[in-house]
């Protein structure tokens, strides 16, 4: 008996029933079948042997995938947990988890791993994955698995398993001697894993909580050649020197302090500096656009956060409330309920829409210490949020003016290419279906009408509303989230929102969410990564360092930089006892943009001898020729 296969491109084939997802790519070529690591049969991700016995829609999945490498990578971290095993045969295996690169798993060993131990492990995992081991899958009864890893003494799957309901189906799998608990699926062999390298080690408390055990967590990489892994560590040192953790301490930035609090950040003059110009140049673009700025409090009354729903769902990424004489009160974790407070300050009609509130709201949101990050994951946090507010008939228009301004702020910062999302709606979703439908279809006309590359998440939106995401892709190819542009049906209907229409009846309007830089501070993270510190000029905290080559000509270089000021140009002069070579080496750690040096040839010209940051001299100029210079550089962005 046959069946029908369905191919992302619609093309229908027939095979026999119970046909893997390998025999299907072993029909159509020896190196399609060599490539794929997984697949999905009817949305569902399955094992390369899975048997297919009805009609079915196929997608064969390759490592260059997000969902090859999360599947590559697990299969790797069980591969890595049957060496520690090998190696170790006393320690206790707990989770291992794929991550955004790579792997890690967490060990139960009384004595941390040394680099030895790291070396030996890195060794026995490339001599199983010789051995072709075959990931083998078993569904057995939560009581089966239960007493397995309890006759060979594994405790935390034990634990992992009681918290399973009763009844429900257990997926085990098995490469070689080596067992573990996991729902899959998993690559076919594990020879397919060809290039390994373990990367550190560090500890980890079971389940994340400071009261259990401390275990051992290896964090690793893999790929299915020796080439991709070369690269991925020559873009690892790469991205050590990006660190914006680095470079924030260097070029004085901001710092995070233990005696302020985890997750907290201290904003230097340089950083803040920047900041101000980012917020300046934000508010704007913004008055420009058409947006009107609002400001809210960083607290609200209990019965705000029921009514929007964050008490129920999003409770614990909140603080504990403060007691205000027998009232509870919150930190905001999100700035929606206070824009909605304003719009309903008063009685709307259609004539004042489209509304368009935008804030740079500080919110707090609870992060569990393991999670902090630099600026990248903190506790306390300003979003540049906006929340447009329309009727349907002026939907479409909004969301494309909203996504060519989210593009063209970006390009401002110097980011130039752009990995962009359109997720749908998912299986549990609020609101009405045409609704959904609508504004799927604005998002998705909006990305074609202006010819912008998309790829579409099904079924990926958030419960309350399609979206589309603005990710940066960087010179190191990582991405970094910063556009959204968000539906919402959920607060609009929990806060009974209303404008009168043409027939004076109230309506319900559309509300979109949207972040464009996101949270300035993961912003401002990203910015350092991605131009590695080497700020767009009008960006620059300092955009000029004056040097005199000797003390004899510090009055004339106090002179250049109050003529650069008074055009509002930001410069300093370098008035140390030191010599010309290192204020210069100084000026270039600093990742100043232009330093100007200055001395007796300059002085009786009128003139700068100018140097540019990673590009050396660019000769004498005449002061007026170079202050035009740099304005126009600075315009253009």
């Amino acid at each position: 008996m046959n069946i029908k296969i369905k191919f992302p491109d619609d093309s229908v084939k027939n095979y026999p029933q119970n046909i893997t997802p390998l025999e299907i790519a072993e029909s159509i070529s020896e190196g399609l079948a060599r490539n794929i690591v997984t697949a999905k049969v009817n949305k569902m991700i399955v094992d390369l042997n899975y048997r297919i016995d009805k009609d079915a829609r196929i997608e064969l999945i390759k490592f260059d995938s997000d969902l090859g490498k999360e599947v590559y990578w697990h299969s790797t971290a069980h591969l890595m947990a049957q060496a520690v095993k090998e190696l170790f045969p006393d320690v206790k295996v707990t989770i291992g988890p794929s991550i955004e690169n790579g792997f890690y798993y967490d060990f139960d060993k009384e004595v941390p791993f040394t680099d030895e131990d790291i070396i030996r492990i890195e060794n026995k995992m490339k001599e199983l994955s010789k051995q072709k081991l075959n990931y083998n899958r078993q569904e057995i009864s939560r009581e089966k698995a239960i007493a397995y890893f309890s006759d060979i003494n594994e405790e935390y799957k034990v634990e992992i398993l009681q918290d399973i309901p009763e009844g429900e189906t257990i997926s085990m799998y098995t490469q070689g001697d080596f067992t573990d608990l996991c729902r899959g699926p998993h690559i076919i062999h594990t020879g397919k894993i060809k290039a390994i390298k373990l990367l550190k080690t560090s500890g980890a408390y079971w389940r994340g909580d400071s009261r259990n055990k401390m275990l051992q967590r290896i964090y690793g990489i893999s790929f299915p050649s020796n080439k991709e892994l070369k690269k991925y560590l020559s873009d690892l040192e790469e991205a050590k020197k990006r660190d914006h953790r680095k470079l924030g301490r260097e070029l004085d930035l901001y710092s995070i302090s233990d005696d302020i609090g985890s997750g907290l950040v201290l904003w230097h003059p340089n950083g803040a500096l920047m900041r101000s110009i980012i917020e300046d140049y934000w508010k704007k673009r913004h008055f420009a656009e058409g947006y009107q700025i609002v400001n809210s409090p960083h607290i609200g009354k209990a019965e705000l956060w029921e009514t929007s729903g964050h008490l129920e769902f999003y409770g614990e990424s909140m603080y504990n409330p403060i007691d205000v004489e027998g009232q509870l009160y919150y930190l905001k974790p999100m700035n929606c309920p206070f824009h909605i407070a304003i719009y309903q300050s008063t009685l709307r009609s259609y004539r004042d829409l489209p509304i368009r509130y935008a804030e740079m709201g500080t919110v707090y949101r609870y992060e569990h210490s393991g999670a902090l990050h630099g600026l990248m994951r903190v506790r306390g946090f300003t979003q540049d949020d906006a929340h447009i507010i329309c009727t349907s008939e002026q939907l479409n228009a909004e969301i494309e003016k909203t996504l060519l301004f989210s593009l063209d702020i970006l390009k401002a910062f110097g980011f130039k290419d752009f990995q962009i999302y359109l997720s749908t709606m998912p299986d549990k979703a609020v609101g009405k279906k045409e609704d959904w439908d609508q504004a799927a279809e604005s998002l998705k006309v909006a990305l074609e009408k202006n010819n912008i590359s998309y790829e579409v998440d099904e079924g990926g939106g958030a419960f309350y509303g399609p979206k589309i995401d603005i990710k940066i892709k960087d010179a190191l190819n990582r991405l970094w989230q910063c556009s959204t542009i968000q539906f919402d049906f959920n607060l609009p209907e929990r806060f009974k929102m209303e404008y009168i229409g043409t027939d004076n009846q109230p309506h319900r309007p559309f509300m979109v969410h949207r972040a464009l830089l996101g949270s300035l501070e993961r912003f401002f993270g990203t910015l350092i990564e991605y131009h590695s510190g080497n700020f767009p000029l009008w960006l620059c905290p300092v955009q000029v360092q004056v040097i005199p080559i000797s003390e004899h000509y510090e009055k004339y270089g106090e002179k250049i930089k109050d003529q650069l000021v008074a055009q509002e140009i930001r410069a300093e002069v370098d008035l140390k006892s030191e010599k010309v070579g290192y204020k210069i080496r100084e000026a270039e750690l600093k990742k100043i943009p232009y330093m100007l040096i200055v001395g007796q040839k300059e002085e009786e010209n009128g003139s700068v001898s100018v140097r540019k940051h990673l590009e050396g001299d660019l000769g004498n100029f005449s002061l007026n020729d170079f202050i035009a210079k740099i304005k126009k550089e600075i315009e253009l962005k």
